[in-house]
């Protein structure tokens, strides 16, 4: 692990990066940077939330899971968003399954260092503010999309957010299994579903647990949905973020008091 006072001039997060300086300055010594393995279960669905994570690269699915087994994607989320937001208004359980789907790395914290730096330091209240804001629109979004919308419209919004988040490359690494879980639908729906893609070359090939995308023809399937939700999440996180931070009032500068935080080495 980094520790996070060394990366603070290239900090990947976009939400920490637009932090005043002396915000981020007093978050620093306790956040660690961490690998996000593929595949890895970050938080599940009802457990505690142990750790935030502001992801630097990389793309996390939230994926909701019913009684019945079934499940389905409600976002994802790269350098633009957090894992465990819930725990900074006070000790709780997450609502959903988060899982990561392409590998890259995280700044984790404590959930008790940061609720004891959150209430000292408006600017950093405010970025939880930012950070609820665009995933409730995300939320938004994906629950009007999946009523309104084709699987393959769908499928194709997902995959597009997946690469956005992604440090470049065509490939995903996405199984059947994995589609499956993000539409909520039985893995013969999605063999049909990218035969379809395939078939109009925005999915150039499937095996072995890749999908090789042709981004110009899955705009082009996409629905409306994915311009519209990436303009509305990136205004959040970068011009409104910039706004309210740097416009927050001054932080009261007493000491944090001495919070214990679990420290993970990876």
């Amino acid at each position: 692990m980094e520790h996070a006072t060394r990366v603070g001039t290239r900090v990947g997060n976009r939400l920490l990066a637009a932090l005043p300086p002396a915000d981020f300055a007093v978050l620093a010594p306790y956040l660690r940077k961490v690998p996000l393995p593929h595949d890895a279960v970050l938080v599940r669905s009802g457990d505690r939330i142990e750790h935030l994570y502001f992801p630097c690269s990389g793309a996390i699915a939230f994926i909701m899971e019913l009684p019945n087994g079934q499940t389905a994607a409600t976002a994802v989320i790269g350098n633009d968003g957090a894992v465990g937001l819930m725990s900074a208004l006070g000790p709780a359980r997450s609502p959903m399954t988060a899982i990561v789907r392409v590998a890259g790395t995280a700044l984790q914290i404590s959930p008790a260092r940061f609720h004891a730096i959150l209430h000292r330091r408006p600017a950093i209240a405010g970025a939880v503010q930012i950070l609820t804001r665009a995933l409730l629109t995300q939320f938004q979004h994906v629950a009007a999309c999946n009523a309104l919308h084709s699987v393959e419209a769908r499928l194709a919004r997902w995959l597009l957010h997946i690469h956005d988040r992604t440090d470049g490359g065509n490939v995903l690494p996405l199984t059947q299994e994995t589609l499956s879980e993000l539409l909520g639908v039985r893995r013969t729906t999605v063999t049909q579903v990218v035969s379809s893609l395939r078939a109009s070359r925005a999915v150039k090939s499937s095996r072995r647990g890749q999908l090789e995308i042709d981004r110009p023809r899955l705009e082009a399937v996409a629905c409306e949905c994915y311009k519209l939700m990436s303009r509305r999440i990136d205004r959040i996180v970068s011009q409104d973020a910039v706004r309210m931070l740097h416009a927050a009032p001054a932080p009261n500068d007493c000491p944090p008091p001495d919070v214990p935080f679990a420290r993970t080495d990876s």
